[in-house]
Order: structure tokens, then C-alpha cells, then sequence
């Protein structure tokens, strides 16, 4: 019967799986908020009570009473009243209508519901719908790397989420930890995709140099742009949940390092993958000549994916910008407020690492390719046979 032999390929994959499912499983160490006596549920609105709602310009406040209908869970199928209380913020507030899925919270006392909280709208299963529809799109385009990919996706989740997020919570230095949750996902990411070669050894090289650059920038220039980390969404709402102990700007940091961090992993990949291909398809290049065309590879790739930061950064703040155009900000005023001064920090920190990465990678990659190959006894032993019956043909 044949051995079965497993590719190193395939052991990554099964590494990198049970790594997931490990931190599928292990706690978080943090309270849920999921009391025993709670029952989560999706709800259908079959009924609306706006009588207690009122406006006060723009925006709504008060109750508003929803008749629902369970939808799964031990109390399926039994209609109940909640309480969707509105806050008077737009960005928090819900309005339900005939129809909506919603998320339901059951207080129950035994069998029965005393209290039924309305969180939000149910977006579980329209959620579900678009990771489905991209990993069949990624698998369909991209096959087994795309399946590799996706896992590595996961893999970064449940990191951040089961790792980097708790520690952070209980006080780790955040620029050593994110630095190691960014070591250690660019290690396993690359591997994963690349393989055991030295493609992905030159493009884990690249990328790391380029984070540690831009994590040294953050840094500096973190001390000199003389902004505090409450600028984060909800950051401040952190520290009043009894988190005082945080060091914001610190996080802050660390988040412009962990941003950039997936740009540079592309860049870094894409340059190696190239000159590897371009090495596999002329061994005879020389050091020089791959390290000159890994330079021209990156000025292409470095020429959008500058670009591709500052619009990504600068997305999420596209109201605040009309707000000063609508006010006629001036410039310098708008240049010098904290959170444009932070994503300007952000942007330009973050292209520093791409545009170093890309050098980086080009010369660790033109020395790993031409490095003289170490030839295996066998294959030694075939050219000396090969010479000998070529020297006894001409002698003949």
C-alpha cells in the first residue's frame, strides 16, 4: 500500500485550521453580558405604536412600542411587546416598520418573558449572505489559494478579536503587542498563500521592514503632530467604562501601524511573486539586474496604492470635510485640527512604509534568487556520468 504524503503546503493549511478553531473556542476572559436568565432572538414586526414618539426638528425622540413575532429560539412563534427607546442621535437611533426583522433580547423568569429589549434591526442573515457570496467568488476566481486566503482571513478576525482585543483591554503595552499580532499574521498570512519558499521568505522580509519603518515613524511623529488617542470613535466612552488605565495614544499608534500593515503585505508579495516568476523564467539574470526590475515592479505598484491609503483613510471623514466646505473653513484652520492632523498622520505615515517596502523587498528578493544553489550529491553524480560518456563518445 503507498505512503500518503502530505505536501508542506497542506500542513500549513492544516496548521493555520486548527489555530482557528482553537481560537474559535478559548474565552475572551471579558463578561458577555449574556445573563442566564436572557434569551437572544430575532423578531418579526407585525405591528408598530408610534404614540409616544415626537419629533424636535430633525431628529425623533421617545418610545416606540413593537408588537413581534419570534422568529426562533424556545419561544418561537410567540408574539410579545418590546420597547425600542429612541436617543435623539441619528447615528444610534432605529425607527421599525411593519415587516423589519429585528434583534429581541427575552428577560424571562422562568417560563415566562418578562421584558423584551429591541436592540437593533436582524442583519445576521444579510451579513451571512455577502460572506457566502464573496468566498464563493474568491474561490471560484482564485480555487485552492482562494480557499488559503479566506482561512487566512478568518485567521486575522479571531486574532484580533480573541488576542489583540483582550490583552489591549488589560493593559499590554499596545505598540509591543500589535507589533507581535503584526509579525505573526504577515508570518502565517505570506506562508500560507506563498508556500514554504523563498518567495514568501523575501516578501515577509519586505513587509516587516516596512512596518517596523512605519511603526518608527507613528512614533515620532506621533509626539510631534501632539495628538491624543481619545481622537478614536468611542475611545473616551472606554475610559468612562472603567478603562482608565488605557493609554489612548498609544493604541492610536499602534492602529496606524496595523492599518497599513495589510498594503504592505500586498506590495511585498506582489514584488516577490514577480521577480520570482521572472527568475524561474531567466535563471541567468544577475543580482543587479533582478534587484533593478523588482525597482520598476514597485514604482507601478507604489503609484496606486498611495492613492488607495488616502482615499481609504479619508472615506470615512467625507461629512466632516463638507462640513468645512459648507462653512468656508480656511485651510490652515481645517490642516490643524486633531482629526484631520490624524488622518493626515495616518496617510502619510502609511505611504512612507509602501514606499519603503518596495525597495526592501526588491534587494532582499534579488539576493535570495541569485544565490548560488547548493547541488545535491545525486544530481552531482548524473553530470559527472553525463561528461564521462560524453568524453567516450569522442574518443570513439
Amino acid at each position: 500500500m503507498p505512503k500518503l504524503r502530505t505536501s508542506p503546503d497542506m500542513i500549513s493549511v492544516i496548521i493555520v485550521s486548527i489555530i482557528v478553531i482553537v481560537l474559535m473556542f478559548i474565552p475572551t476572559g471579558f463578561p458577555t453580558n449574556q445573563h442566564s436568565d436572557s434569551v437572544r432572538a430575532a423578531g418579526l414586526v407585525i405591528d408598530t405604536n408610534d404614540a409616544m414618539m415626537y419629533s424636535a426638528g430633525m431628529i425623533r425622540l421617545g418610545d416606540q412600542v413593537c408588537k413581534l413575532e419570534i422568529l426562533n429560539g424556545p419561544y418561537k412563534g410567540q408574539i410579545v411587546e418590546g420597547t425600542n427607546r429612541l436617543m435623539g442621535k441619528m447615528e444610534i437611533d432605529k425607527v421599525f416598520q411593519r415587516g423589519d426583522k429585528a434583534l429581541v433580547v427575552l428577560e424571562t423568569e422562568g417560563d415566562t418573558i418578562r421584558y423584551v429589549n429591541v436592540i437593533d434591526h436582524y442583519r445576521i442573515q444579510v451579513e451571512m449572505i455577502l460572506f457566502g457570496a464573496f468566498l464563493a467568488l474568491l474561490i471560484w476566481f482564485a480555487g485552492w489559494t482562494g480557499a488559503k486566503a479566506m482561512l487566512s482571513f478568518v485567521l486575522t478576525i479571531l486574532t484580533i478579536w480573541k488576542i489583540l482585543i483582550p490583552f489591549l483591554l488589560k493593559g499590554w503595552n499596545p505598540i509591543i503587542l500589535s507589533m507581535f499580532a503584526v509579525v505573526i499574521l504577515t508570518i502565517v498570512i505570506i506562508t500560507l498563500v506563498g508556500g514554504f519558499n523563498r518567495k514568501s521568505l523575501a516578501a515577509i522580509s519586505g513587509s516587516l521592514a516596512g512596518t517596523v519603518l512605519t511603526c518608527a515613524m507613528a512614533i515620532i511623529f506621533g509626539k510631534y503632530f501632539r495628538i491624543h488617542g481619545a481622537i478614536m470613535p468611542f475611545s473616551e466612552t472606554l475610559l468612562y467604562a472603567g478603562y482608565e488605565y488605557l493609554n489612548l495614544t498609544d493604541i492610536f499608534i499602534a492602529a496606524t501601524f496595523i492599518g497599513s500593515s495589510g498594503a504592505l503585505m500586498d506590495i511585498a508579495i506582489d514584488i516577490a511573486a514577480a521577480l520570482d516568476e521572472l527568475v524561474q523564467k531567466n535563471p541567468d539574470l544577475s543580482r543587479n539586474e533582478v534587484i533593478k526590475s523588482g525597482f520598476n515592479i514597485g514604482r507601478a505598484v507604489i503609484g496606486t496604492m498611495t492613492t488607495t491609503l488616502l482615499l481609504a483613510y479619508s472615506g470615512g471623514y467625507i461629512a466632516l470635510l463638507m462640513i468645512f466646505m459648507a462653512q468656508g473653513t480656511p485651510v490652515a484652520n481645517i490642516l490643524n485640527l486633531k482629526y484631520v492632523s490624524a488622518e493626515i498622520l495616518h496617510t502619510m505615515v502609511g505611504s512612507f512604509g509602501l514606499v519603503t517596502v518596495a525597495p526592501f523587498t526588491a534587494i532582499i528578493a534579488g539576493v535570495l534568487f541569485t544565490a548560488p544553489r547548493v547541488e545535491s550529491q545525486f544530481a552531482k553524480g548524473i553530470k559527472r556520468d553525463e561528461v564521462q560518456e560524453t568524453r567516450t563518445s569522442f574518443e570513439v
